[in-house]
């Protein structure tokens, strides 16, 4: 054959390029490919070593025009060809369609007799009779993960729709001449040392960490998110009361030219509208301020969330700190470089889906609470 696989005749050898022989010996060895695909990798790692068509069938346990016939189909399709079932072939389903259903059932909606939260593999084979294995099967095609919880609330905020379309739309749509600013709190950020020493990573071990710590203090991070440029204004705080946002706000007006209005995006904490916030925009001087308050329960329409997110993904998640001063030379250090090179971060839904997607879940909990 032409190309870099060459499959010769019985009597002159099968002869494998040096791409082709590393991937059989990939699947050969492999612990997680299915036997289907092993065995005639071996098969065909054997004859590729000189080993008759009679000899392989005889090691592989094989008939011998089974191992002629996997040579044949590698010279046809190379290693993705292997062990691939055709269509109307291979084992037929042993187990009644009911019990698949009856799984399913009992996943959703039935509780294990021993009391725990959800199911194992092996108490619901037991209850219907098949393999553990089996059950794993039902659960992958059907999407279910039974020890898997995702957190959610649905916003009962009675101007949910309002607030949403103000916001995405200022995401998607923003206003000329302004800024738009997404502004929230992380508050009581823990500088953690660890109790011991971590090891350095090296090839073939992670970098480690104790799992205990020590607490050397706490601190609170104010972040204003440039919708437009992906900029970050911040500041760190012992604290965050009222007078501390307003110190926030001002050190935003401070950075904002002039002639641009300044739109921000955030929740509703009491101190986002304590008093001495609230007489400071009441001020003439304070007209081009515009503030657009979250629906309640939906911090997930706040953007600067997705860059605490990455925050401390990045920079404080797995990292030891001797004290809050350290803590805030990291914050401020990581902070820094993202403003060197900052990077947008792009709202993709509009508020039609969104709320879509919210009557949908109302609904499903009313279902349920009607039921309970």
């Amino acid at each position: 054959m032409a190309g870099a696989r060459s499959v010769g005749c019985v009597t002159a050898g099968f002869v494998l390029c040096d791409e082709d022989r590393a991937a059989l010996e990939r699947v050969a060895r492999s612990g997680c490919e299915p036997w289907r695909r092993v065995r005639p990798a071996r098969a065909l790692l054997a004859l590729a070593d000189g080993g008759s068509v009679r000899g392989v069938a005889r090691l592989m346990g094989a008939h011998q025009d089974t191992v002629r016939r996997w040579r044949d189909d590698f010279g046809r399709s190379g290693v993705d060809g292997l062990g691939v079932v055709a269509p109307g072939r291979g084992r037929k389903p042993s187990v009644p369609a009911a019990t698949v259903e009856a799984i399913v059932a009992d996943t959703v909606a039935g509780e294990p007799p021993d009391g725990a939260v959800c199911w194992s593999t092996r108490q619901m084979a037991a209850r219907h009779g098949v393999g553990k294995d089996f059950v794993a099967q039902v659960w992958r095609e059907r999407g279910l993960r039974p020890w898997l919880a995702d957190v959610f609330k649905v916003s009962a905020d009675p101007d949910f729709e309002s607030k949403l379309h103000d916001v995405v739309g200022l995401y998607v749509d923003p206003p000329e001449r302004a800024v738009v600013f997404s502004f929230d709190e992380k508050t009581q950020i823990q500088a953690l040392d660890r109790t011991q020493p971590s090891l350095p990573m090296r090839p073939g071990r992670n970098r480690t960490l104790t799992h205990d710590y020590k607490r050397n203090g706490t601190i609170d991070l104010f972040a204003a998110l440039n919708v437009a440029t992906g900029e970050v204004l911040h500041q760190t705080r012992r604290r965050h009361t009222g007078d501390d946002v307003l110190a926030f706000f001002k050190w935003i007006d401070l950075h904002t030219p002039r002639h641009l209005d300044v739109h921000v995006i955030l929740d509703n904490v009491s101190a986002h509208k304590s008093e001495p916030v609230r007489e400071w925009l009441a001020h003439p001087r304070r007209r081009r301020w515009h503030l657009h308050f979250t629906p309640t329960s939906s911090s997930w329409a706040n953007l600067v969330e997705g860059w605490f997110s990455i925050l401390t993904r990045k920079a404080l998640r797995t990292r030891a700190f001797t004290s809050v001063a350290d803590l805030k030379e990291a914050i401020d250090h990581w902070t820094a470089h993202w403003n060197h090179d900052p990077q947008p971060l792009r709202w993709t839904k509009t508020a039609e889906h969104i709320i879509a997607k919210i009557k949908r879940a109302r609904t499903a909990l009313n279902k349920t609470a009607t039921h309970h």
